[in-house]
C-alpha cells in the first residue's frame, strides 16, 4: 500500500507540475526553431455548421473582411443537415457578388461533424486547409498569421490561439474553463518550442492540403487531423498571434455534456492514432502524447487511489496522516465548490478553478469507463444548441469496439 501511495501521489505531482517543468526545460535547452515567414498560398476555410442560422451569416461575413487577398480565400460550410434556414442563407451570400470572395455550400444529409469536415476538404481546392467552428470570430490577421510558420518546410500544421470571451452572465463553469484554457495555451507555447504541440483546437487550426486524411467515425476531428501531421512527419506548431474569439458555454450541465463528449471522443482518437505512441519512432512527442491526453486525463484514477490507501496507512507515520489532513481539506473545498457553482461566491477564482477540476475529472472518468463498455460518441450535437432546448447531458452513442 505503501508503494501504491507514492505512485499515485507522484503520477499526480508530474501531471500537473513535472510535465510542465519538463516541458520548460526542454523548450530552453534544446528549442527548435520556426522559420515563418509572410506568405499567401490559397487557402480553403471549412466550417462544418448545423443549424447555424443565428450564426452563419456573421461568420462568413468576418472571413470575408479577412486581411487576407481574397482571390487566395475559398470558403466552405459544409452543413451536416441543417433544417433551420443556414443553407438558404449561405446560398444567398456565395451568389452576392457584391461582396467578393468565393462561398462554396455543401448541402449534406445529416451524418455527422466528421463527415461533414470530410466532404469540405475533399472540395476544397486551397493548398492550406484552415479549419473553424461557425460560432467563432477570427482576429483581422487571423488567416495571415496562422499561414506564416507554413512558409518553413518542416511545418505541416499550425495550432491558433483560441481565446474565451467573457458572457453577459458569468459563470463558475466559464471561469474555471478559462483558467484552465489559459493553463493549456501557456503549455501549447512550451510544446511548439521544444517541437510540436501535441494537437490544436477546432476554433482555428490549418494544415497542408496534401496531409490531410479523412476523419473516421467517433473521434475529436480537431486532435485526429493535427496530430496526422506528426504521424506523416512534420512538426505541428503553435502560433499565439493567429487570434480565435469564441463565447464559454454557461450552463453547468451543458459543459459536462461537452466535456463527456469531447474527452470520450478524444480516448478514441488516441487509440487511432496509438503509433504515436511510439517514442522509437516519435521520440519526445510520444512521451508527451501520453503525459497530456493520457496521464493527465486519468489524474482522477490516482487521486481516488490515494484517497482509499491513505487512512490505512494512519499508523505508519506522520506522514501519511498529515496527507489524509490534506485530503480532506481538499474533499471539503470541492465540496464547496460544488455547493457554491453558479452563485457568485463560487466565482471566486480558486473555488470556480475546483469546481471545473471536479467537473473535467467526473467527465474523463465516465468517458474512461464507456470506452472500456466499447462505447463510442458518433453524434455531434453543438453545446449551444442544447442550451437553446435539446436535452443536457445527452450523448448519441453506439455499441461497439473502437480499433
Amino acid at each position: 500500500m505503501i508503494w501504491l501511495f507514492w505512485f499515485a501521489l507522484l503520477s499526480v505531482v508530474y501531471a500537473y507540475a513535472g510535465f510542465p517543468a519538463l516541458l520548460w526545460l526542454r523548450a530552453r535547452l534544446m528549442p527548435r526553431k520556426i522559420e515563418a515567414a509572410d506568405h499567401a498560398p490559397t487557402v480553403s476555410v471549412v466550417i462544418a455548421a448545423y443549424n447555424e442560422a443565428a450564426n452563419i451569416a456573421e461568420r462568413i461575413d468576418n472571413l470575408r473582411t479577412q486581411d487576407y487577398p481574397l482571390d487566395r480565400l475559398e470558403i466552405i460550410i459544409a452543413s451536416d443537415g441543417s433544417d433551420d434556414g443556414t443553407n438558404e442563407i449561405v446560398q444567398r451570400l456565395a451568389e452576392d457578388e457584391s461582396v467578393g470572395g468565393t462561398i462554396t455550400l455543401l448541402a449534406l444529409p445529416r451524418q455527422s461533424k466528421g463527415v461533414a469536415l470530410n466532404a469540405g476538404a475533399e472540395t476544397a481546392a486551397g493548398e492550406v486547409l484552415v479549419f473553424s467552428d461557425a460560432n467563432t470570430q477570427f482576429a483581422p490577421d487571423a488567416i495571415m498569421q496562422l499561414v506564416r510558420p507554413l512558409a518553413d518546410p518542416s511545418v505541416g500544421g499550425v495550432a491558433g490561439n483560441q481565446v474565451y470571451l467573457r458572457g453577459e452572465m458569468s459563470s463558475s463553469t466559464a471561469d474555471g474553463e478559462r483558467l484552465y484554457w489559459n493553463f493549456d495555451q501557456w503549455l501549447k507555447s512550451l510544446q511548439s518550442r521544444a517541437g510540436s504541440v501535441t494537437s490544436a483546437t477546432g476554433a482555428i487550426y490549418a494544415t497542408r492540403r496534401s496531409l490531410y486524411q479523412d476523419i473516421p467515425p467517433a473521434v475529436t476531428d480537431d486532435f485526429y487531423v493535427s496530430s496526422g501531421v506528426v504521424e506523416q512527419g512534420k512538426r505541428l506548431v503553435y502560433s499565439h498571434d493567429a487570434l480565435a474569439y469564441e463565447p464559454v458555454a454557461e450552463a453547468e450541465g451543458v459543459e459536462f455534456s461537452r466535456k463527456l463528449r469531447v474527452i470520450t471522443q478524444g480516448f478514441t482518437s488516441v487509440i487511432y492514432r496509438r503509433a504515436l505512441l511510439n517514442p522509437v519512432r516519435y521520440g519526445f512527442y510520444a512521451w508527451q502524447l501520453f503525459s497530456h491526453k493520457i496521464l493527465r486525463r486519468l489524474v482522477a484514477v490516482p487521486l481516488l487511489v490515494m484517497a482509499v490507501v491513505c487512512p490505512l496507512l494512519w499508523n505508519h507515520g506522520w506522514i501519511y496522516q498529515a496527507m489524509l489532513a490534506l485530503e480532506l481539506i481538499a474533499i471539503s473545498f470541492f465540496a464547496l465548490a460544488f455547493l457554491l457553482r453558479g452563485t457568485s461566491l463560487g466565482k471566486w477564482k480558486p473555488l470556480a478553478a475546483a469546481w471545473f477540476f471536479l467537473m473535467v475529472n467526473t467527465a474523463a472518468l465516465a468517458s474512461a469507463l464507456a470506452i472500456l463498455r466499447g462505447r463510442r460518441v458518433v453524434r455531434w450535437e453543438p453545446e449551444r444548441h442544447q442550451q437553446q432546448g435539446s436535452p443536457v447531458g445527452t450523448l448519441e452513442t453506439v455499441e461497439g469496439r473502437s480499433s
